[in-house]
């Protein structure tokens, strides 16, 4: 049976991996400076991780949300403590897309109402609502489209005020740093207006935390950069270091009633057992720390090439803009160099998400690489 072709494929096969390296079927070693869409937080094979997966796969792999499960509480209680998120509450779930899923309709479910604003180039998943308010035409069918969603431009406030003072709004979808759409930011007073808008008129402000979240903006929460208290943050990708897991942080003014939301596998045992691996090590190795500091190596080595024109995000998600379409460029790197990175829907962007234990060396190999990539 062939597979469904929907994904254009690199020449490459990883079989393995061991912290910031993959290795393919040959035993060449590829740095990875991509980690997946960001979703290898902690470096691949971590022994953290391994351990922590495996004790719990011989113990007690999977059962359903309908017994109790110590894990999901511990889970949540230390999300919690390294967020500084109190007295929010956590639904699990199994990806970025069904977090915003829950997320919109948690907002329809406390407004009473149905429609979304969302921005343009934002991302926010590929199934029902949250590809409706995705950027991206290409990608939402007919049946999505029925979605009532008002896309606007990032830091249009007036735009933003028009609309919600219209009264049907439940919620307001924001990326701090978007992610697929190319690392473009809003200013502080947009998103702190926002959220003020947002009180006034009855509507929820949702923190899409998808790829910016768990450390990578140099604060846990890309939010967290800002004076607002998003109503309800999504959360993925880092949070398993590659074992599906999604959440949705929701604040304790929104009251939960029995099947107001649910989900078969969202939080299950392993899920659980990996995203407790993921924080601990967050904790224990002040991986936060370190990505405000690889950050600003990065940006001290990026601003001396001149064919880079922008260098664009903050932390660990970063953007190098040039005056060319990158294509040629990431191809280069991963067949010449053995580097992986990213690209957006800006052509011109080449993205780096690297795991957050990255260190010197790697960036210092990588923009060795691409010097020599761009002769």
């Amino acid at each position: 049976m062939p597979l469904f072709n929907v994904y254009p494929l690199y020449d490459v096969t990883p079989v393995s991996g061991k912290g910031i390296h993959v290795y393919d079927e040959k035993g060449a070693e590829y740095l990875d400076l991509y980690g997946g869409h960001a979703v290898i937080s902690i470096g691949h094979a971590h022994p953290n991780y391994v351990k922590a997966v495996t004790n719990q796969v011989e113990t007690l792999g999977f059962y359903s949300n309908a017994i109790q499960n110590p894990l999901q509480e511990q889970l949540a209680d230390k999300i919690e403590d390294l967020s500084g998120c109190r007295g929010y509450q956590l639904f699990l779930c199994n990806s970025g897309a069904e977090a915003n899923e829950n997320a919109l309709k948690l907002a329809s479910f406390k407004t009473g109402k149905s429609r979304v604003l969302a921005f343009k180039n934002g991302f926010h998943g590929r199934t029902s609502a949250a590809v409706a308010v995705t950027d991206n035409k290409n990608i939402i069918a007919p049946i999505n489209a029925q979605q009532k969603v008002t896309i606007l431009e990032l830091n249009d406030i007036l735009g933003v005020k028009a609309e919600l003072e219209k009264g049907d709004v439940c919620a307001v979808i924001v990326e701090f740093i978007q992610g697929v759409g190319g690392l473009d930011q809003g200013t502080a007073d947009f998103f702190e207006q926002v959220f003020a808008l947002c009180k006034t008129n009855n509507t929820m402000f949702i923190a899409d935390e998808v790829q910016s979240g768990y450390g990578r903006s140099g604060k846990f929460f890309a939010f967290q950069h800002y004076n607002v208290t998003p109503d309800i943050i999504s959360i993925a990708k880092g949070m398993g270091n590659g074992f599906p897991v999604g959440g949705v942080l929701i604040h304790p003014d929104i009251e939960a009633k029995y099947g107001m939301l649910g989900t078969t596998f969202g939080g299950n045992h392993l899920a659980c057992a990996a995203g407790l691996a993921v924080l601990h090590t967050i904790e224990e190795e002040q991986l936060m720390d370190n990505v405000n500091a690889m950050s600003d190596y990065f940006m001290a080595i990026a601003k001396t090439i001149p064919q880079i024109k922008t260098i664009k995000g903050r932390g660990l998600m970063l953007g190098l803009e040039f005056d060319f379409e990158v294509g040629e460029l990431r191809k280069k790197l991963i067949y010449n160099h053995h580097i992986f990175t990213g690209g957006a829907a800006n052509k011109n962007l080449l993205r780096i998400l690297p795991p957050l234990n990255i260190e010197k060396q790697h960036i210092d190999q990588f923009f060795e690489a691409l010097k020599k990539a761009l002769v």
